[in-house]
Order: structure tokens, then C-alpha cells, then sequence
């Protein structure tokens, strides 16, 4: 519990025999000693933190999703989790992956969640275990299974009979089988926390009073459990006690209204490092300035665990993303898509974390204030009375200009909307607004091996055969999610309708079709022609066709193909979410809008029979004839080819140049799905590059299949790719604050680790590679980004060879950011600049004599 100062002596007597009586309560030294007595491992907390073992924990978590990796990608990705600073990893539970079918579970490959946390608590972290049943997540159906909709009765997270049965029942497998592999913290295992349901506060209103009788319902299944862990609902005020309540957003430092109880901590779920992406999106980013403020604002205000959604985000493979989501999920977080550092991401969250360690003590043990020097300023400081530890933060709020916050008798300038952490409340060790890790950026080199079947334009093909009448006897379209029940992406309509002779009199008539639906996608053939294809939202749209039909007097056939994009992953009454086309009308004849939704019976099918032959797996490719591709196919046509796995160790992928909108596989694997044609309103691709995990890779003659809807592609436009952040940079400028890495705390000191404590740029290449060349350098007032810098106006001549000197042939380089480094005869062109080194470096393997 922490005491805020107060004028009001009584209340501060009053908190004194709270303080007294609460078992919780203990001070540092006591905190200690029960420690070291103590043998149980029950997880409890107070209005601090968590208290774990009986000791109180700042938590650095980070969201990582089991099915959005390859197992062999995990011990990597929790490893540089870990070293980024993390001590806890937080992980939904994926109902829908694990349950596909009704009363068959799956716990393998991908799916093996129980190898995934031994993994964590391998590397000595901490695990949050937030089972749903909905997680949204941008995962198909947020969650959960396609069978559920169809239980007689069904309405989804509400006092519902048969959905809380069939939740309880996934609930005790999930936790059973978690408790029996004593995965609990009380078991000596890693969960420390669990989380049930999701932003249930976003829907609660439609359900009124069963959806606050659903809450309390949850709460108390897990705590009826007694498996010694508490429990979370973010985004959810109302949180029945003991249930904690916790934030999502960016801010929850300032928009978080607080636990709903004094005795519980402030927990921060889901702090989102970046914004996910769905087709038609352009480039989105967060920057890494930002996030830290987030951060150290949240735990300058009594917060004590953040989380960050994503850590990493990987990969949505196969046909597991919710509707227009991509295949790439959250790529810009600190570990990307491919689990690479994203830097200086990840290296400037690192050091954050460095600098809180710093400042536990004063944090989970003393007496919190807050003065306000001026309109922008702010200053947070926590003392543990009679002791030497202290830490503060000074915030800037003013987003163009420095402030100068006095503090103690001594001022500090602190930059643009930035906090800086003092955690001995005398010497600054971080400023959340300047970056002195190291930056890098991606490149993907061509493949020479893969890409060598390609290039011979080695492709056969197999199209579909467009249907012209399928049996229904449906006046309507059938809706789309029941027809295809999650099979598949597509769905099947076909109609038959006259035309008579008046119909072509009206004078300069342009018959067309229009097709209202409900998205995602659209095909549409008349009398076997294609007319085009059009693609919505998830609202309602009108697709039309203004290609000239080629109606015909007497029998015409109409066949359209819907398509999924993945199911919706939020809202209300998600059961009742509806999506396909709903009417269908053809406009411009002389007896006026024909309507074909009611006129007609409808005929339905659901698939391709390519899907239906599985021919994307070596087993079913016999089923089918291939021809040689000509260099040109209509749509609805498979492509097929082999390719030599990508050199290196490094991670791989495939760019989808030249195609329009389909699904890839790679040796019977989803790799996912594409969608080239829907253009950002920049004009461009929202994804062009697709990870082709390694252990989907065999060394040679991996098949490649291709579903492509859309007509005349060039799949001789495909590349394949290897992916890299060889490209290595340093952006500092020389009155930035020297990394926390020079400073320890040492029985309630902070202290220098070295006499000499300077401003240095740090350079470091990954796994055994090393600085093979210098790409830019210099010291002044350089612009740009990773990648993509360029002198100014001031410039030191001798900077690139300053660098070289330190960085040429090293694994890693340590280069003094100062003025006596990089002047040559003591002159200095620019004096009145306050200079920046940007340094651009490149790594690569010593080649072998």
C-alpha cells in the first residue's frame, strides 16, 4: 500500500493503524526476512503489486501467441523476450485452435501450449495465462469455435445456458491440464495470473442484466477452481471482487481511472506497441518515445505491471486472422513478424526497465508525492522514510520544447514531452525521449537458390470449373458463415432467369448487375463470362457490375462466389454477425430493375474442389490434371512449382508481386492469406512479403501452391526472399543522458559502474556477424532514418574514418559521442550546433579463406 502526504494528520494516523493491522503491509527489511522463511508460493497482492512468494514484484510482460510462431521459433523469441528486459510473458488461450471440432482437442505442433509455457518458465519468467473463452485478438471469430453458433439457443457471452456449459467445460480442460503439469505458481510452476473473459465492458450494455449476471458468473468459476493464482478482467470497471480490474489503451497512466478496490494494484493488460493492420491500410508505427512515456507514467502513478501487446506479433497462418486482417500481425512491435529485434524498439523499452529496477525500492515501498513546478511540468518522487532510497520522475508535457524542472536544489533540462527517472532522485540515468540504443532496419536480399525454379517460369496450373446451376431451392442467397461453416473461404451461388424480347427495347440501355451484400469479397459470371470482382467492408455495400452483359433472350445462368476474409472478432451478439451477398437485381432493361433475389431459386456449394482434393500436399497434387502454365490462366486456377529452400539461417518469405488475392501453401503448410490487390490509399500493397517459417522448409524441391482468385496475374513475378536487420545505425545526439547501463543500485546507492561515466554509441551485429563496412557517418547535424540518412549543413570530415577505426571487423563497437572525438586539429566548423552522430554500419559473416 502506498501513503500519499497529506495536510490532514488525523488521516495519516489513521492509514498508520491500517498500515499496523494489514498483514500485507510489511516493510522492506520485513518483506525480507518473510522471504526467506517462507516456503509457499501463493500469488496474492495488495494496493501495490502483486505479491509473489511473499515478496512484491514490478512486472515487465510482454504479449507473445503461441499459434502465431513455429515451436522452433519459440526458445528464440522467449530468449530475446527475456533480455529485452521481460520477466513475464502474457498469452491468450485460442479456444478455436485447440477445439476445432466439437469434443476433439488439439495440444500439438503449433498448438502445444503446454511445451510453449515450460519453454517460459525454462528461462526463468513468469507466465499470465488469459483463457477467454473470447480473446478478439484479431483471430478469427475472436476466439471461438464455428460449431458453438450452431448450438440450439446459443447466444454468446451472456447468462446463456448452453454457452456457459460449454465454456465451463473448455475452462476445466484448459486448467486441468495446466494444474495436473503443475504449470501454477503454487505448484512451483510459472502462471502467476490468469485472465477470464475480454473488454467485456465494450458489449455488457446489450446484454444488461445478464450480461452483469455473466461476469459474476465467470468470476466465480475460475476462483471456485482454487488454483491459488488471481484473476484479471481488463477493460472491465465493474470487476466482481477479487476479481482485478486492468487497462488497455496507450495512456493508462492517464486514462485508467484506477483499481475498483484500495486493495488491489494497478495493472496495465495491454499496452499496444503498435496498430494492427488490415487490408487497404497503409503504414502504421508507434514510436518507441511514446510507449516509454506511456510506461513510466503508468509507473510513476502506483502502476506496477505493464504489458505489451504485442511483444511480438508472427504471424496469422493458414486462414486463422479475423476478417480483412493480414497475414502479418503486428510487425512492429520489439520482436518483428520474423522475431528479429526491431530496434531501437526493443533496446529503448530494454533500458526503460533497467531504469525501474533501479528505482523498485522507492516504488513497492515508499511514500508517493507530486509538486507541479509549472503548466507543463510535472514531478512524481517516492521516499521510504529514514532511508537513503528515493526515485523521481520529472515530466515534460510540452510536445515542441524543453523544460527546466528544478528539483532539489539542482535544475534539469528535460526534453520535449519526455520523463526523465531519477532513481536516487539526484542523477538522471534514462529520458524516455532520447534514444541511445542502437537502430536497424530490414532488408530482404533475394534468394538465389529459391528463386531459381521460379525464374524458368516452371509453373502448372489447374483451374476450377465456374458453375453454372448447382441444386437449392432457396428464394434468397444462403448466408455466408453457415454455408461455408468455416471449411472454407468461398461459397457458391448460382440462379436462373429469363429475359423476354421487351426487355433489350429500352434505346441506349446498359444492363448491369448489382449485388448488395454483406462482404468480404465478390466473384460474378454471367452465361460464363466473368463480369469482375468488387470487395467491401463489413458493412453493407453494393457491388456493380458495369461491364456490359451478355444477357441473351430466353435462359440466362448468373454465378456469383463469395468469400471470406476470416470471421469477425468483436461485438456484441457475434452469433447473429452476418456477412454474403443479400439481393441481387440487374438494372437497365426497358421493363424496369429485375429483382433476382425472390424471383429465382438459389443453388449453392461450398469450396473449391481443389480444397475438397486437398491438391496444395503432394498427396492430393496426383488427384488433379496440371498443364503448363502459358503465362496467362483465368481466375480460380492453383499454381504449382518446386524451389530449393533460401540460403542462410536466416528467415525466409515470399513476395507476392504480380498476384491479385488467394492463399499460399509451402509443403502443405498455410503460409496464409494474400491480398495484392487491395491497395492502400497510397496505391500500394498492404502486404507484399510472406514468412515462410524454416521448419516448413525442407533443403530441396519444396512445393509451392498457389489458390489465386483474380485472372491474368504474373506469378513469374514471385520472389523469394531472406530476411535480415544487417543494416545497423546510431542516432544520438551529444547532450542525450548516457545509458542506464552505466549505473547499479549498491546497498540503497546508485552507482557508477565505471569511474568514467560518458555518452557513447553502442553498434552490434546479431549471432556471429560482424561490421563488414560503414555505410554513413557523421557527426553534426545529419537527417534522416535507418537506412536513409544524409548530411546537413555541419559535418565532421573525419567522422567515417573515426568509425571505422572503432567498428571495422567487430561483432560489436563502443564509439565516445563527444566533440574531441571526431575534431581534427582541435577546429570545430560549427560551434554554435548542437551536433548528432548518425552512424550507418553493415553487417555480414567473415568470409572463410
Amino acid at each position: 500500500m502506498r501513503i500519499h502526504s497529506s495536510n490532514h494528520p488525523w488521516l495519516l494516523l489513521a492509514i498508520l493503524v491500517v498500515l499496523l493491522c494489514f498483514p500485507g503491509a510489511l516493510s522492506s527489511k520485513d518483506e525480507e526476512k518473510t522471504t526467506s522463511k517462507n516456503t509457499k508460493k501463493e500469488v496474492t497482492y495488495d494496493g501495490t503489486s502483486l505479491i509473489i512468494n511473499g515478496k512484491r514484484e514490478l512486472l515487465y510482460s510482454g504479449s507473445i501467441h503461441y499459434p502465431r510462431s513455429t515451436p522452433d521459433m519459440w526458445p528464440k523469441i522467449i530468449k530475446r523476450a527475456k533480455q529485452g528486459g521481460l520477466n513475464t510473458i502474457q498469452t491468450y488461450v485460442f479456444w478455436n485452435f485447440h477445439e476445432l471440432e466439437q469434443g476433439k482437442f488439439n495440444f500439438s505442433g503449433r498448438a502445444d501450449l503446454v511445451k510453449f509455457i515450460k519453454l517460459i518458465e525454462k528461462n526463468g519468467m513468469y507466465v499470465t495465462l488469459r483463457l477467454g473463452p473470447f480473446i478478439q485478438a484479431e483471430w478469427t471469430h475472436g476466439g471461438l469455435p464455428y460449431w458453438l453458433r450452431e448450438i440450439p439457443g446459443i447466444f454468446f457471452r451472456t447468462d446463456n445456458k448452453p454457452f456457459k456449459e460449454h465454456t465451463e467445460r473448455y475452462v476445466r480442460v484448459i486448467l486441468d491440464m495446466m494444474k495436473e503439469e503443475k504449470l501454477f505458481a503454487p505448484q512451483g510452476g510459472p502462471i502467476i495470473l490468469g485472465q477470464i473473459e475480454n473488454e467485456y465492458s465494450a458489449v455488457q450494455r446489450a446484454y444488461k442484466n445478464d450480461g452483469s449476471n455473466y461476469i459474476k458468473w465467470a468470476s466465480k468459476l475460475v476462483h471456485s477452481m482454487n488454483l491459488g493464482i488471481p484473476w484479471v478482467m481488463c477493460k472491465q470497471n465493474d470487476a466482481p471482487d477479487p476479481m482485478i480490474n486492468a487497462c488497455n489503451g496507450r495512456h493508462c497512466g492517464d486514462t485508467f481511472p484506477g483499481p475498483n478496490r484500495d486493495h488491489k494494484p494497478s495493472l496495465w493488460t495491454e499496452n499496444w506497441t503498435t496498430q494492427f493492420r488490415v487490408y487497404g491500410d497503409p503504414p502504421v508505427q508507434r514510436s518507441v518515445e511514446d510507449i516509454a512515456f506511456s510506461v513510466a507514467r503508468f509507473f510513476s502513478k502506483n502502476g506496477s505491471h505493464v504489458n505489451y501487446y504485442m511483444y511480438h506479433g508472427g504471424t496469422n497462418f493458414g486462414r486463422t486472422s479475423a476478417h480483412y486482417v493480414t497475414t502479418r500481425y503486428y510487425d512492429d512491435a520489439p520482436l518483428d513478424e520474423y522475431g528479429l529485434e526491431k530496434e531501437p524498439k526493443y533496446g529503448h523499452l530494454k533500458h526503460l526497465h533497467n531504469a525501474l529496477n533501479l528505482c523498485k525500492k522507492a516504488l513497492l515501498w515508499g511514500q508517493s508525492r507530486t509538486e507541479k513546478p509549472g503548466k507543463d511540468t510535472e514531478i512524481r518522487y517516492y521516499e521510504q522514510p529514514g532511508t537513503k532510497v528515493c526515485a523521481a520522475f520529472l515530466a515534460n508535457n510540452n510536445t515542441e520544447s524543453a523544460e527546466i524542472i528544478k528539483f532539489r536544489g539542482k535544475e534539469y533540462v528535460i526534453p520535449p514531452r519526455s520523463i526523465s527517472i531519477l532513481p536516487d532522485c539526484k542523477t538522471v540515468v534514462y529520458s524516455t525521449g532520447e534514444i541511445v540504443s542502437h537502430h536497424t532496419a530490414r532488408n530482404y536480399m533475394k534468394s538465389k537458390k529459391a528463386n531459381k525454379a521460379n525464374k524458368k517460369f516452371d509453373f502448372k496450373v489447374f483451374t476450377e470449373t465456374v458453375p453454372q446451376e448447382l441444386k437449392g431451392d432457396s428464394y434468397v442467397p444462403v448466408e455466408l458463415y453457415g454455408l461455408a461453416k468455416d471449411e472454407s473461404d468461398y461459397g457458391w451461388y448460382t440462379t436462373n432467369f429469363k429475359i423476354d424480347d421487351s426487355d433489350f427495347k429500352k434505346k441506349g440501355g446498359k444492363p448491369t448487375v448489382r449485388v448488395a451484400s454483406l462482404g468480404h469479397a465478390l466473384h460474378v459470371w454471367l452465361n460464363g463470362e466473368y463480369l469482375g470482382n468488387g470487395h467491401g467492408s463489413h458493412d453493407e455495400k453494393s457491388f456493380v457490375f458495369q461491364k456490359p452483359i451478355a444477357l441473351k433472350e430466353g435462359d440466362n445462368h448468373l454465378t456469383m462466389l463469395g468469400v471470406l476474409t476470416g470471421f469477425p472478432d468483436s461485438g456484441s451478439y457475434l452469433e447473429h454477425r452476418f456477412t454474403g451477398p443479400r439481393s441481387v437485381s440487374i438494372s437497365g432493361l426497358s421493363s424496369g430493375p429485375m429483382d433476382l433475389t425472390e424471383k429465382s431459386k438459389w443453388g449453392n456449394k461450398v469450396g473449391m474442389e481443389g480444397e475438397k482434393l486437398d491438391i496444395h500436399t503432394e498427396k492430393g497434387l496426383k488427384k488433379v490434371k496440371w498443364e503448363k502454365f502459358s503465362g496467362k490462366a483465368p481466375g480460380l486456377t492453383w499454381y504449382q512449382t518446386y524451389f530449393d529452400a533460401p540460403e542462410s539461417l536466416s528467415p525466409a518469405a515470399i513476395r507476392m508481386n504480380g498476384m491479385g488475392k488467394g492463399l499460399i501453401w509451402v509443403n502443405g503448410e498455410g503460409v496464409g492469406r494474400y491480398w495484392m490487390s487491395f491497395l492502400s490509399p497510397l496505391g500500394q500493397s498492404t502486404q507484399i512479403e510472406y514468412h515462410i517459417p524454416r521448419s516448413f522448409l525442407k533443403p530441396k524441391k519444396n512445393l509451392l501452391v498457389i489458390f489465386e482468385e483474380e485472372p491474368n496475374v504474373k506469378p513469374e513475378l514471385i520472389d523469394f526472399v531472406i530476411v535480415n536487420r544487417d543494416t545497423v545505425c546510431s542516432y544520438i545526439g551529444e547532450e542525450f543522458t548516457p545509458s542506464v547501463r552505466h549505473w547499479t543500485r549498491k546497498n540503497d546507492n546508485v552507482q557508477a559502474i565505471t569511474d568514467d561515466v560518458q555518452l557513447t554509441a553502442n553498434l552490434k551485429c546479431s549471432g556471429t556477424k560482424k561490421i563488414s563496412a560503414v555505410e554513413f557517418a557523421s557527426f553534426g547535424n545529419p537527417d534522416g532514418i535507418c537506412g536513409n540518412f544524409t548530411r546537413g549543413s555541419c559535418h565532421a570530415p573525419v567522422t567515417k574514418q573515426v568509425v571505422e577505426k572503432y567498428c571495422l571487423g567487430k561483432a560489436e563497437c563502443v564509439i565516445p559521442v563527444n566533440k574531441s572525438t571526431f575534431q581534427e586539429g582541435k577546429k570545430d566548423s560549427c560551434p554554435k550546433v548542437v551536433k548528432t552522430l548518425a552512424v550507418q554500419v553493415k553487417c555480414g559473416r567473415p568470409k572463410k579463406n
